[in-house]
């Protein structure tokens, strides 16, 4: 019985993901310092302000004193390895399960990589409006949440199984 292909491929979506990410924070670094001062894009709405973290979102565990960054690591890798397990596991035709898995993995990778180099993670998107302030964010952090909120979407609409005898 021959196999179907798998939505491994969809991996260079993660690929797209990370170097997007890497490289924007690369630009934040040399481009936004220093940390904290905040640089209009829209005023009124978005900013880019270079923040770290050590924590996760909304600075989750950010006073954990260094722990938190293996449990993170940790987190990130049986997440990801997770998540390619299912990936291998799902047909390649399956964009809707696959594009938003791809996009998490492109984004879990990409805060690893912070934490493995830095031991924080590089944040520099600034949402705002009047005094209130989303938590600073990266394009990492945008793949996890917009493959997350994809894969609920998408698995709510999923059609009805062809029911044949």
């Amino acid at each position: 019985m021959p196999t179907k292909p798998n939505a491994l491929p969809w991996l260079l979506v993660s690929v797209l993901v990370i170097a997007l990410d890497q490289l924007s924070k690369w630009w934040a670094l040399t481009a936004l310092q220093p940390a904290g001062v905040p640089h209009p894009v829209i005023p009124g709405f978005l900013n880019w302000t270079l923040a770290f973290n050590t924590g996760a979102a909304f600075s989750f565990l950010a006073q954990g004193g260094g722990w938190q960054r293996w449990f993170f690591v940790g987190l990130a890798v049986v997440i990801s390895v997770a998540l390619m397990i299912w990936l291998a596991r799902t047909a390649r035709r399956e964009w809707r399960t696959a594009l938003p898995l791809a996009m998490v993995i492109g984004g879990a990778l990409g805060n690893l990589i912070d934490r493995l180099h830095a031991s924080q993670v590089t944040d520099f998107i600034q949402v705002y409006y009047r005094d209130w302030y989303y938590p600073t964010f990266n394009v990492a952090d945008s793949g996890i949440c917009v493959g997350a909120v994809l894969l609920i979407l998408f698995g709510l609409r999923q059609p009805a199984p062809n029911k044949t005898s």
